[in-house]
């Protein structure tokens, strides 16, 4: 476990998303069973692209890589790949890549009575208040997570 001195997820890769990778697997609509397996080869009705699915806007889409565990509570642990859009329009509570004083970070971001904070989402860790002395940028919106199970 990481020492709990730095308040701060660390981004360690960014990659760029490929609009024309196409990666096409069989999409079965039938739900699955929790129980006994039943055989779904009969219920394929469509292919499911995960860029398309996954990616609304490829020319503004970014996957990073996380380091650190602020964020275990939002489901975002360390090693997993996040996809981050940055067309999208940052509102309060939302998931967002900061870059604070040169570092990048994942955190909520929260508008309060016009101040900015971002909040991490572990007891373990303290908000951080943006003001004129910190050197602040919205990098993306996180739109999902991918991690191993």
């Amino acid at each position: 476990m990481e020492p709990k001195t730095k308040d701060m997820d660390i981004v360690t890769e960014i990659s760029y998303s490929d609009p024309a990778t196409e990666c096409q697997r069989p999409l079965f609509l039938v739900p699955v069973s929790a129980g006994f397996p039943s055989p779904a080869d009969d219920y394929i009705e469509n292919s499911l692209d995960l860029n398309k699915h996954l990616i609304k806007h490829p020319a503004a889409t970014f996957f990073v890589s996380v380091k650190g565990d602020s964020m275990i509570d939002a489901g975002i642990h360390s090693g997993d790949i996040l996809i981050v859009d940055r067309s999208l329009d940052v509102t309060d509570k939302r998931v967002v890549i900061a870059v604070v004083n040169g570092e990048f970070t994942v955190k909520r971001i929260r508008m309060i009575e016009k101040k900015i904070y971002l909040l991490p989402e572990n007891s373990d860790f303290r908000p951080t208040e943006i003001d004129d002395s910190v050197d602040f940028t919205i990098w993306g919106v996180v739109t999902n997570v991918i991690h191993r199970l």
